[in-house]
């Protein structure tokens, strides 16, 4: 399995395996801290093959760089079904509401799918 896609944006969604990303970014600028940004979408888009096709565990956990978690782990399962070929993706999407900021700073969002670390996006927070 290895990640096509991890990224943060204005919106996404999904539907019937079409996934729609508008406004990527990596930058949170902001006049004056703390600060709430009102609504971010996170999207992960993971290819497994033939071998990898059944369920899996999932967990997305945020650091900052101090090692403290920002946010609270995001977990599920992914059930990934084959249709004919080779290999499969599976979409995540989700939507961050109010997310509260305190300072400067970078925060790492990891993917970690059947405890094993998949992949890490940064979020960097700046005065702007």
């Amino acid at each position: 399995m290895h990640t096509e896609i991890f990224t943060f944006c204005d919106f996404a969604q999904e539907n019937n395996g079409k996934l729609t990303i508008v406004g990527t970014f990596d930058t949170i600028l902001t006049r004056q801290f703390p600060c709430v940004h009102p609504q971010l979408s996170m999207v992960i888009r993971v290819r497994f093959n033939i071998g990898e096709f059944c369920g899996h565990d999932f967990r997305i956990e945020t650091r900052d760089i101090d090692g403290e978690r920002c946010i609270e782990p995001i977990s599920g399962k992914i059930e990934v079904r084959g249709v004919g070929n080779a290999t499969a993706v599976s979409h995540l999407v989700f939507n961050i509401a109010n997310l509260h900021l305190s300072n400067a700073s970078v925060i790492n969002f990891t993917l970690f799918i059947d405890n094993h670390e998949l992949a890490t996006i940064p979020l960097y927070v700046r005065r702007g």
